[in-house]
């Protein structure tokens, strides 16, 4: 009997340990509600970022890969719908590259003509504090001026790509 005890307290117990990477069926680890987890990175430009220094900026980061040809596809849109409507407001938009040199991420810039930051994720380590790393890079988070996530997308069609627009314009009017 202490053995089956001990046996259901260990399956327990694995349980409640896998529960904070536990990912929802679109490969996210955080939730629209969570504190945004907090990272630094190195932007192609030689800068760095860290996410907590936005606090007071409504942020979106565009999570992909030179590779990934439906982040291409949602590329230009991001440029010209939010980057250019909202790059001089309390907003903040930066692309953050999968794991690739420098010069794959600075190839694909120039090939999509975007203009905002991409910020190189060495080592998927950005990526892996919000999404499982073998899921999808195709992926947007929105975070609010107090740094919690208030919208997520994946992959890209036009009617989520729509719906989060107007989250981002709705936060920029608080």
């Amino acid at each position: 009997m202490s053995r089956v005890i001990g046996l259901i307290s260990i399956i327990i117990g694995l349980s409640f340990s896998g529960m904070a990477q536990q990912q929802d069926s679109r490969g996210y680890i955080v939730k629209v509600g969570d504190q945004a987890p907090d990272f630094k990175v190195s932007l192609t430009d030689g800068t760095s970022l860290q996410l907590s220094d936005l606090k007071g900026k409504v942020v979106m980061l565009q999570f992909t890969a030179s590779w990934c040809g439906v982040c291409r596809k949602e590329m230009p849109f991001i440029e010209s719908d939010i980057w250019q409507k909202h790059k001089s407001k309390d907003f903040a938009l930066f692309a953050v590259d999968l794991d690739e040199p420098i010069e794959k991420v600075e190839k694909m810039i120039s090939a999509t003509g975007i203009t905002y930051p991409v910020a190189l994720d060495d080592g998927a380590k950005v990526f892996t504090k919000y999404a499982h790393k073998e899921s999808g890079v195709t992926r947007n988070v929105i975070i609010d001026k107090s740094g919690k996530i208030i919208y997520m997308t994946r992959l890209f069609n036009h009617e989520e790509f729509n719906a989060m627009k107007k989250v981002i314009e709705k936060e920029l009017l608080k």
